[in-house]
């Protein structure tokens, strides 16, 4: 549901050891992508959601009204999406979430999803993890993928429920064979870890991969770490460097140091020097530092510096946002 955002991971999960020996950061799994408003059986033949997709919220808003007359819990969560984002109409949170209740009374999944990271949120009144904890137990019991992966989340930080390992795993799983890209990022982390299921570096690797295809960042860059090691997955230096390069592009400060490390050494792609220099204050910028680099940096001639660093606040200039 775009208009509200999911819970923030507060459980470190480790990441692989760098290419180059350098200690890698420790990052959570991101966020989950929204989950749509609504989920018709045909989205063509839906003509409420299918004017909300093309940003045609008027219509989606009357259609959706009259569709709610007839006890369309679907229908229902659209207008609580519409509210609660403010599209054709004034935002107004209170009539979002009372659209959402009324939806999830009826069995909508998508309700009670978008309810629960109301009450999380405090949108409406004060914040109510507890019941709010409860609405992802009932979303995730009947399928939505991302309920199971925020509520895998509290069972493994023991919020609201007991600190269980293993139930976060199951949800984890659940959410990763519905293909939710952060659900198998978390769980290649446990199969990595041993931590709720048995240690399985190949299952990892697996889940890893799926998730860095489905652009998680955070997987990305580790499976191109893993990948450059050849750890878990046949080693591919230029496979690698090319994945660092993409996730570097996305604003990833670990994948800009080992890019410009790749680029200092030439292992998985030509050695740049000006390059290399250009990612490294790039990722010291985003608190990325390296000494090494430093003294790389430092040999380098005038003219290769001054080029990197222009290069660099450039890039640093019309970054885009960590996604």
């Amino acid at each position: 549901m775009s208009a509200v955002r999911t819970l923030t991971v507060l459980a470190a999960i480790a990441l692989s050891a760098s290419a180059f020996a350098q200690p890698a950061k420790k990052k959570p799994p991101a966020p989950p992508p929204p989950a749509p408003a609504a989920e018709p059986q045909d989205p063509n033949a839906d003509i409420a959601y299918a004017a909300f997709q093309r940003g045609q919220y008027l219509t989606a808003l009357n259609e959706a009204s009259k569709r709610a007359q007839q006890n369309d819990p679907a229908a229902m969560t659209l207008l609580g999406e519409l509210y609660a984002q403010g599209l054709g109409v004034p935002r107004n949170d209170q009539k979002a979430a009372d659209w959402y209740k009324l939806a999830a009374s009826k069995g909508d999944r998508n309700a009670m999803f978008a309810l629960a990271m109301f009450n999380f949120e405090g949108r409406v009144g004060a914040k109510k993890p507890d019941e709010a904890a409860h609405l992802l137990s009932d979303a995730a019991k009947l399928g939505h993928p991302a309920a199971e992966y925020d509520l895998g989340l509290l069972y493994l930080q023991g919020q609201q429920f007991p600190q269980d390992f293993k139930r976060a795993a199951e949800l984890f799983e659940s959410a990763s064979k519905a293909g939710n890209p952060e659900a198998q990022y978390a769980l290649a982390t446990m199969y990595k870890e041993g931590r709720g299921v048995a240690k399985d570096e190949s299952k990892a690797m697996q889940l890893m991969g799926l998730a860095s295809l489905a652009g998680n960042l955070d997987a990305m860059v580790e499976y191109a770490i893993a990948e450059f090691n050849g750890t878990g997955v046949p080693k591919n230096e230029s496979g690698a460097a090319q994945l660092l390069r993409k996730a570097a592009n996305r604003g990833s400060a670990i994948a800009q140091n080992r890019l410009a490390r790749i680029l200092m050494a030439g292992r998985g792609m030509s050695a740049n020097p000006a390059e290399a220099i250009k990612w490294h204050i790039i990722s010291k910028e985003l608190g990325a530092s390296d000494p090494e680099l430093d003294l790389f940096a430092a040999k380098q001639p005038a003219d290769v510096r001054d080029a990197a660093q222009k290069e660099a606040q450039k890039w640093l200039s019309t970054a885009p946002p960590r996604s």
